[in-house]
């Protein structure tokens, strides 16, 4: 029969390791995803108006069209809160207005705000119609993004949090998102002196939640500062398919470098299992005992030694959960103690 022995206070530890990877597909941390921002034919499609290419484009680091194994890196979306800048869902009495761009808008401030549909994005006292939001896909931020090491260059503008900038605390606390940072002109979490948050009368340049894996772009900065020849970089025309987020794509492309590391944390338990000189001397290995339950060896009762192999964890129902093996079976005695450290990780 098997010999239980419960874990008392002092006996189990609990950790957390924080890892740091590229977000990007075969990039090592601190990297750059250069130019590299392709997007699909088939998925980038804006013909109608509930197409999913009407909502949001699907980025890749590879061509998509070229390579069948090509992952999705992050999607660029374009919201506008008038609805502009998109076809129209329907062009009867009532209809007027209700597009993807407006969907996109109210689905990121129902986000950030909670439901709130009063609110609206503002940047530095600054509210724009429109905003980009660069959402980064799921798999490849783990648990958040890494604060401290964005660099996103658009153009010639080059961004980045301020999370190093305020000492890493958040510019606020959004309870459907967590953490908010505001993006601003620099590199590595620091701004470019007080005066490059914003551009004047256009506000600052957007906000990055890491918790959440998105950033939202302040449109008419973007429009002030990356436009060419001085024509916006949006299309904000009425119930016109604008296909901004091809119009960013292009600037990224353009920048050519986009830095971003996921977080992951690792969860780990630690067990500490002691074997007291006391205890674990014996084997209940039936090929050790006769019928009648006496040792076969003389050797086991005067001087027994056994060796550790194996640790099982069970519940308290007595069931097993986990089994740790130890790399070379470990001699056990009563002259001998015992600590084995088992790790779980989760």
């Amino acid at each position: 029969m098997a010999t239980y022995t419960p874990f008392t206070t002092g006996d189990t530890v609990d950790s957390i390791d924080r890892v740091f990877t590229s977000a990007w597909s075969g990039i090592s941390p601190n990297n750059d995803l250069g130019a590299s921002h392709f997007s699909s034919s088939t998925q980038y499609v804006t013909t109608a108006a509930t197409s999913s290419g009407a909502f949001f484009m699907d980025i890749y680091s590879t061509d998509p069209d070229a390579n069948t194994d090509a992952e999705v890196q992050y999607s660029i979306a374009y919201g506008n809160k008038m609805g502009s800048g998109s076809l129209v869902f329907s062009s009867g009495t009532g209809g007027e207005g209700f597009s993807a761009a407006k969907s996109i808008y109210g689905q990121y401030r129902n986000l950030v705000f909670g439901g709130d549909e009063t609110q609206n994005f503002s940047f530095n006292g600054h509210t724009p119609d429109g905003i980009y939001i660069i959402n980064i896909n799921r798999a490849r931020y783990k648990n958040a993004i890494r604060t401290g090491n964005l660099f996103l260059k658009i153009g010639d503008l080059e961004l980045t949090d301020d999370s190093i900038t305020t000492s890493g605390s958040a510019n606020a606390i959004r309870a459907g998102v967590g953490r908010e940072f505001n993006l601003v002109s620099g590199s590595n979490g620091v701004r470019f002196g007080s005066n490059n948050t914003y551009v004047t009368d256009s506000g600052s340049y957007g906000y990055v939640y890491p918790d959440a894996g998105f950033i939202i772009l302040n449109q008419d900065a973007l429009d002030a500062l990356v436009a060419d020849n001085g024509t916006a970089l949006a299309t904000t025309v009425t119930a016109t398919d604008g296909r901004n987020p091809v119009k960013l794509q292009d600037k990224l492309v353009t920048g050519a470098s986009f830095i971003l590391d996921a977080q992951e944390d690792i969860a780990s338990k630690y067990y500490f299992v002691r074997a007291k000189n006391q205890e674990f001397n014996y084997t209940t290995n039936d090929s050790f005992t006769e019928d009648d339950g006496t040792l076969k060896f003389d050797s086991m009762i005067d001087n027994p030694e056994t060796y550790i192999t194996t640790i099982g964890l069970y519940n308290d129902n007595q069931d097993l959960l986990a089994v740790a093996k130890l790399s070379q079976p470990l001699p056990k005695d009563f002259t001998k103690e015992s600590l084995i450290k088992v790790k779980l990780d989760y």
